[in-house]
């Protein structure tokens, strides 16, 4: 019996079965083979999701055992009917009559009591049977032993509709729910939409585990949900699964780092849902891309200044912010070092950038390492003043209470999400649940600049340093 790889490998000449691709082959084995009852996995656009899943792997089970009926699902009858065509053709191959001699259907032309058409084909002297069918199209009638539901939604205007959620969710839970039975199989492969599309649900309402080690597979209750998510750029920490490094693109042979930096840049938020599998509620963010822009800057600004907050771990961003306020106390971002290289990197970095900002008066957090900070750039930029404090107030508490102020006074030149890409993503998907978001360093130092510029929480402190007051 071929395993999954080599069954594709088979099918399609030339497939790719490397790299992610291998994980994701024999997550689908386990499967087929009834290891794993309920899964969810989440892939980005064009990375080979629906091949492996609604293509491949109905013909593969079918061949394992002609005697199940399977079900397709996918947001339109048309697109499920094409999955079942694409079946159709693969069941049809010799190759796979060589592999899985038991299993056949009925050919295009001949005279057979077996039903075959693009939504219904039955193998032949077997119960087995694959259907398809459209969001809210009717399974009545048909047992479904396994049931694989492909991309529920059509495009993001149909996610974002809470009528269209609504419905897939009622249909979800009123007619695949109860084609169902004990021994039923449930795969559910998206790309993320919304966080409330039929899997945010799901997740919301059952149990389940995330997927990150092989012996998993061997040990997850029937009654909860295994979780798979492959990022398109890794950012959660590696795992058996997915061990790629931090940065590093799912498959960058068609999809570089650089090609997915400049989707990032054009849409952070998007990026995150649909590229990163993290999708958030537009309501549960706090800042959005709520900011205002600016093409060039007021002709007398009051001052300009520098906020920098050196990383509290390896694992944090240095975030320094150059910006100038005017008369209004509007204050206008015109640069930003965002990174995560050590100090002997980012202390040229930062000291490049405060040349180009002549008369800026640069204020560093000295919590962890921000003092030697201070003074290794003070060297290296006389001209500027430089100095340091310490920030002893609760972080969440401080940017939670000013997240208003900083979209309120805070204006970025216009493109600043392609100047800063990164700096950007972390701004506009940061959620107003504190403990969700993984880095806090960019909106820190926002707050940091509203509570210096705006509400006067710094001034003692300012003042006491030698900087004069506002």
């Amino acid at each position: 019996m071929p395993s999954f790889a080599a069954f594709a490998s088979r099918i399609f000449d030339g497939l790719e079965c490397g790299g992610f691709h291998a994980a994701y082959y024999r997550v689908l084995e386990a499967f087929a083979h009834g290891n794993i009852r309920r899964l969810i996995v989440t892939v980005p656009p064009q990375h080979g999701k629906s091949l492996g899943a609604t293509t491949l792997l109905p013909a593969y089970i079918l061949g394992l055992n002609p005697d199940l009926c399977i079900a397709i699902a996918s947001y339109s009858a048309s697109l499920a009917n094409r999955f079942n065509r694409r079946v159709q053709r693969i069941m049809d191959m010799s190759v796979y009559g060589d592999m899985f001699p038991e299993t056949s259907i009925k050919r295009l032309g001949a005279r057979s009591d077996y039903v075959r058409t693009a939504d219904t084909v039955e193998v032949v002297g077997h119960a087995g049977e694959l259907l398809s069918v459209g969001r809210e199209g009717s399974l009545t009638g048909n047992r479904v032993d396994v049931c694989i539901l492909d991309d529920l939604y059509k495009d993001a205007m149909e996610a974002n509709s809470p009528v269209v959620r609504d419905n897939c969710w009622e249909w979800y839970t009123s007619v695949v729910r109860t084609r169902l039975h004990n021994g039923s199989r449930e795969l559910i492969v998206f790309t993320r939409w919304h966080e409330e599309d039929l899997i945010g649900r799901i997740l919301d309402k059952e149990p389940y585990e995330m997927l990150t080690s092989w012996s998993q597979l061997d040990r997850t209750a029937d009654d909860k949900w295994l979780v798979l998510n492959f990022e398109a750029v890794k950012r959660s920490p590696p795992s058996e699964i997915d061990p790629r490094s931090e940065g590093e693109p799912l498959w960058g042979e068609r999809h570089s780092a650089a090609l997915l930096k400049e989707r990032m840049k054009l849409d952070p938020f998007r990026f995150e849902c649909m590229y990163q599998g993290h999708p958030s509620a537009a309501q549960g963010l706090l800042y959005g891309n709520r900011f205002a822009t600016y093409g060039t800057l007021p002709d007398v600004p009051l001052r300009r200044a520098n906020y920098t907050d050196t990383a509290d771990t390896g694992d944090d961003y240095l975030c320094s912010v150059c910006y100038a306020v005017d008369s209004r106390r509007f204050i206008y971002v015109t640069d930003v070092v965002y990174s995560r290289e050590g100090m002997d990197v980012t202390e040229g970095l930062v000291a490049s950038m405060l040349e180009g900002q002549p008369g800026c008066e640069v204020l560093v957090e000295s919590n962890n390492g921000g003092r030697g900070f201070a003074r290794a750039v003070s060297r290296l930029c006389p001209n500027h003043r430089v100095t340091w404090f310490c920030q002893s107030a609760n972080k969440e508490a401080r940017i939670l209470s000013n997240a208003s102020a900083v979209g309120r006074n805070i204006i970025m030149p216009e493109g600043w999400m392609r100047m800063w890409p990164e700096f950007a993503h972390d701004i506009v998907t940061y959620r107003r649940q504190f403990r969700s978001n993984r880095w806090h360093d960019a909106p820190d130092v926002l707050t940091g600049i509203i509570e210096r510029e705006i509400n006067g929480m710094l001034d003692k402190k300012i003042r006491a340093l030698g900087f004069g007051s506002r």
